[in-house]
């Protein structure tokens, strides 16, 4: 998926640093749907650049009929990352009616303020964590929770 870092994928292909592009697949290019994902491939091609997929021979910037095909491909990546999230709902509520807990645990308000008394005698962090069998790291957010 473009993220900011890839902006300069574009910035070097306005300036010529590159003549092809080569996509292992459309869906790891792009899931922002067809347009999105059309107008990329228009600014590489603005740009005199050509873009051609590793696994999906059929589709390179050259042929009349590429516009279609990146349609179709740029479509059905969207398509699959809408049933990704589908699947991730539905598992998220299969686990609720089984019991299981979701999400991060709860901080035990009774261990910050453990930790906050081990804390103010001067203990470090670490002697902290290895008491009360927690981590450095949850000691340091405890420290800074209020209560």
């Amino acid at each position: 998926m473009l993220k900011l870092s890839n902006n300069r994928l574009f910035l070097d292909a306005h300036q010529g640093r590159f003549d092809v592009v080569i996509l292992w697949a459309l869906d790891r290019f792009s899931r922002e749907g067809v347009a999105k994902t059309l107008n990329y491939l228009q600014k590489l091609s603005a740009s005199g650049v050509q873009f051609l997929s590793f696994t999906e021979q059929y589709l390179d910037s050259t042929g009349i009929f590429k516009d279609a095909i990146i349609g179709i491909l740029a479509a059905i990546a969207k398509q699959e990352r809408v049933r990704l999230g589908e699947r991730t709902k539905a598992g998220l509520a299969k686990a609720k009616l089984k019991g299981s807990k979701i999400g991060r645990p709860t901080v035990d308000a009774e261990k910050v303020t453990h930790v906050k008394r081990l804390k103010a005698t001067g203990i470090s962090d670490r002697a902290i964590a290895t008491a009360l069998n927690i981590s450095p790291s949850t000691v340091s957010k405890y420290l800074m929770t209020i209560s």
